[in-house]
Parts: C-alpha cells; sequence; structure tokens
C-alpha cells in the first residue's frame, strides 16, 4: 500500500505517519523546508515529492491532507480527482467561504475528517442510548500557549484557522455530534482571552447546541490548561452518565490516533469512510457558525 501524507502543517501527520510507516510505503510532500526535514529525519525511507500533483502520481491508495486551512478546498479537488481515500486532517474548513468552497466539491464516500477522539477507546466504545437525553456537555482542555509565542499563527487567525474556538472547538462538537448525530445547529457563542494576551483569537469559550429532537448541549473550550483531557456528560432524569478522554501511558492509543489510521487504512483498502460526511458538515457548519458569532480581536 502506498499512503501520500499531503502537507505536514501541523503535529497530526507527524504521529499518523509512525503507524503507517508500519503498514505502507510513504510519499511525503511539504513545501516548508524545516517541517519537511524534521519529517524525513524520523521517515529516511519516505519519498520526498516536489510538489502535490507530483505526490499524486501514480495513484496513491490513500491521503492524508494537512494544509493550512485556506488550502484545503483546492487541495481536496485535486486528491479527490484521483478516486484515492483521502483523511483530511480537523478541521476541513475555519470560515464560510472555505466552507462554501468545500460545499462545491464532489466528495465522495471514501473521504473522511474529523477528530481522532471519535476513534478513542474510551469513548469509541461508549453507546449511550439516546432515548431520554435531556442535555449534553462536552469540555475541551488544551493548551493553546504555543500559538501565544506565534507558533503556526494562521491556526489563532480567525480568517485562516479559525482560531482557538475553531481547532480546539472542533473536538468537543465532534464528540457530541458522533453521539447525537448531524442534525444540530448553534444556538450561541462567546470567547474570551483569560490568560495568553498576545492571542488574536481567544483562549477560552463555549458553544450552544440544539439538535432537531430537541436536545441541547454545551461544549465548553478551556485553552489554558496544564493537562489534556477531554469529557462528555449526559444528563438524563436518573442520573448522569460521564466520559473521560486522556492520553495516559500511551497517547496514540488512548487519544484514537491508532484506531483513526486504522479505520483510514481499513478505507483505503476500498472500504467506505467511518466518518459520514453530512457528520463532518454539520460540525464544520456549527463551528463556522460559532466563528461568525463572536467578534474578532
Amino acid at each position: 500500500m502506498r499512503i501520500a501524507l499531503a502537507g505536514l502543517a501541523t503535529s497530526h501527520p507527524y504521529t499518523d505517519a509512525r503507524t503507517l510507516a508500519r503498514h505502507a510505503e510513504l510519499v511525503v510532500w511539504e513545501p516548508d523546508g524545516e517541517r519537511l526535514r524534521r519529517f524525513t529525519e524520523e521517515h529516511p525511507e519516505a519519498r520526498v515529492a516536489g510538489s502535490l500533483g507530483e505526490a499524486l502520481d501514480g495513484g496513491p491508495d490513500g491521503v492524508v491532507l494537512t494544509v493550512p486551512n485556506p488550502r484545503v478546498p483546492e487541495a481536496l479537488a485535486a486528491v479527490l480527482e484521483t478516486g484515492a481515500a483521502c483523511f483530511v486532517n480537523k478541521p476541513a474548513a475555519a470560515t464560510r467561504e472555505q466552507l462554501d468552497r468545500l460545499d462545491r466539491l464532489p466528495i465522495h464516500d471514501r473521504v473522511m475528517s474529523g477528530s481522532v477522539l471519535r476513534f478513542a477507546p474510551a469513548f469509541a466504545g461508549w453507546a449511550a442510548d439516546p432515548a431520554g437525553v435531556l442535555s449534553v456537555r462536552a469540555t475541551v482542555r488544551h493548551d493553546v500557549g504555543l500559538w501565544a509565542t506565534g507558533y503556526n499563527a494562521w491556526q489563532d487567525n480567525p480568517s485562516e484557522g479559525g482560531g482557538t474556538l475553531v481547532t480546539m472547538g472542533v473536538h468537543g462538537v465532534e464528540l457530541l455530534v458522533a453521539l447525537l448525530g448531524p442534525d444540530v445547529r448553534l444556538a450561541g457563542a462567546a470567547g474570551a482571552v483569560r490568560h495568553y494576551g498576545t492571542l488574536r483569537s481567544e483562549d477560552t469559550g463555549v458553544m450552544a447546541l440544539r439538535w432537531g429532537s430537541g436536545v441541547t448541549g454545551v461544549v465548553e473550550v478551556v485553552g489554558v490548561s496544564d493537562e489534556e483531557s477531554y469529557a462528555v456528560t449526559v444528563h438524563r432524569r436518573g442520573g448522569d452518565e460521564h466520559v473521560v478522554i486522556e492520553a495516559g501511558d500511551d497517547p496514540v492509543l488512548g487519544l484514537g490516533y491508532a484506531r483513526t489510521i486504522e479505520a483510514f487504512l481499513e478505507m483505503a483498502g476500498g472500504g467506505p469512510s467511518p466518518v459520514p460526511w453530512a457528520e463532518t458538515r454539520a460540525i464544520l457548519g456549527v463551528l463556522v457558525s460559532a466563528r461568525e458569532s463572536v467578534p474578532v480581536r
């Protein structure tokens, strides 16, 4: 099997490649020399492509696409022309303009995008009965202090990567949509800077959601945190169900990276996407609406 890593814009493809290298021949393309050097030092056997087109030449079995959000629609269009299975690192869109461009693409059933957390063992094995649910809550604790130093500034830019509300908020929205389905809309959102004063976006935020069934939900984004963890609570009349996702001794396993890549490889082998695009589109719609409703600093 041959897998193309198209872009290394975030830390995710480096983590993914350690799993992929055990199963496939790797081809990598990344225009930033320092990021590419870091990758090839760890994976000297990977073939380096000089362009996205070259990485896609010959028809890879699968593509892991990780480019800055404004470049996703154009890059995904090129991947779609090959017919290869594609894993678009989340979030696939951060602004209305980006989402509109995605909506014009012929996205087929071998495209997946989303948070690895839906594949985390603590969550993936949890079958919460939707009957009798009153409300749900997801709390995302992931520090964004690196952005305050200027690292990956495009992710902190609301008009490019969406900022903390989008890039970290996707984790919480993803988990709740995985539980309750894509018939969801944003009911309100707010953000604030409580600690990292040099950010262009926010370091804390909240989103209120409402499903067509009447169930309400809340996503809390805590971007100032000494520890990384993700929690989901389902409220019922008789009490609460609660799941916490943490890295544990093996973050690749505990946070869902390993199972995500296993699911991607199954798709690259000919299967359908394990994440229906209808769910991904609903998640992106909520995030984009939240970004639009929260003032930019």
